[in-house]
């Protein structure tokens, strides 16, 4: 009768853990959902996966958005669709009652508020919940309290004259230079076809972002889920649209589908900027969200500084608005300044059909049972 009793008090703290439902990036939404929750030894909590691609990663409360040295990580989990008759998720088991200070690593995401803890002190504590949140949108993903990025001197541009030619025609080209800028010249064999992915892989991105690109050139946006845009900016200014620039406007798209393709013609050499103009629910050019044809990689204006500035503009925008123990498993189921020169021409093709010229410039909260 004692071996019973004892084998019973020894399987009781188990019968009694609770689990605690927690969701990630629910209706689209960059937040976990509870924000919190407070937790026993032996409790487990049952991450739960959204669309679009996020992570469940530990930090700490003075970096929140830096990743803890062997602390918990879901990695990037995408999920293309809340349809899915599984949605993957991570479990953390609570090992004691320290606070546990969770981020997702998607670029854009921890400075805007997407964190989460277990155990977090009580709001009277200058370590509370909301002051980690506070934080983490002060910093941006940064050990400093403000991004600054200098921007490269501008260049000193003049107008320049070629002729072009090739095998069958010759063109007399009057286009934008500066130094390093090559001179302008058809492709070997003529015309060609590069593709961007607008939104790849589900993330806030083109792929590629960076490209060379020839006369008479074809550059082709595919819009992938999501909602993004394709819009022409300039280097000093990444999320401002470019006047009379191009502006391929908004193109939602369903998850697990293709949507259109839209399409420009590179007249010059000289180099294009462009980003998504998406501000729902964060600034997706702030996010990284931007493109480059024809970049001189060699000048201080190039797309590392580009890309830079860009992620400065979200960095610097939210600041002036505004370790623990577990163990983690994961399961599959359960206006504009400077010229860049002439502009490309504008061509609609694909799966919307030709248009002419583009538009005008165009978790519950489940408590765990027990």
């Amino acid at each position: 009768m004692l071996s019973i009793i004892a084998t019973a008090l020894a399987v009781l703290p188990a019968a009694l853990a609770t689990s605690w439902d927690v969701s990630v990036g629910p209706n689209g939404q960059l937040i976990y959902y509870p924000e919190y929750v407070l937790a026993e030894v032996g409790d487990t909590v049952n991450m739960i996966f959204h669309p679009k691609n996020h992570t469940v990663t530990q930090s700490s409360f003075d970096a929140p958005c830096v990743p803890l040295s062997g602390g918990v990580s879901s990695g990037f989990l995408p999920v293309a669709s809340d349809s899915d008759p599984e949605l993957p998720n991570f479990v953390i088991t609570v090992n004691d009652t320290n606070p546990i200070w969770i981020h997702c690593e998607q670029k854009g995401h921890c400075g805007s508020g997407m964190v989460f803890a277990i155990n977090p002190p009580d709001a009277s504590s200058n370590q509370s919940f909301a002051a980690f949140q506070a934080l983490a949108i002060e910093l941006n993903g940064t050990q400093t309290s403000a991004l600054s990025i200098s921007t490269p001197p501008p260049q000193s541009w003049a107008t320049a004259t070629a002729t072009v030619s090739d095998a069958s025609s010759t063109w007399v080209s009057t286009y934008t230079s500066y130094s390093g800028t090559p001179e302008p010249t058809y492709a070997a064999g003529g015309p060609v076809t590069h593709n961007i992915t607008v939104g790849i892989n589900g993330q806030l991105a083109f792929g590629p972002a960076n490209i060379s690109a020839a006369i008479g050139d074809i550059v082709e946006f595919t819009f992938l889920a999501k909602n993004h845009s394709v819009v022409q900016s300039s280097f000093s200014e990444p999320c401002t649209p470019l006047a009379d620039g191009f502006n391929l406007g908004f193109h939602p798209v369903d998850a697990n589908t293709t949507g259109p393709t839209l399409s420009i013609t590179v007249n010059n050499t000289s180099p294009i900027w462009g980003y998504c103009a998406q501000t729902n629910p964060v600034s997706h050019c702030g996010s990284g969200m931007v493109f480059s044809i024809n970049a001189v990689e060699s000048g201080a204006n190039n797309f590392a500084a580009f890309l830079a500035l860009a992620e400065a503009t979200l960095a610097n925008s939210t600041s002036e608005a505004a370790s623990g123990g577990g163990t983690a498993s994961a399961s599959s189921p359960s206006s504009s300044s400077g010229s860049n020169g002439a502009l490309p021409a504008v061509n609609l093709s694909g799966s919307i059909g030709v248009m002419g010229t583009v538009l005008a410039m165009i978790a519950t909260v489940v408590v765990g049972m027990l």
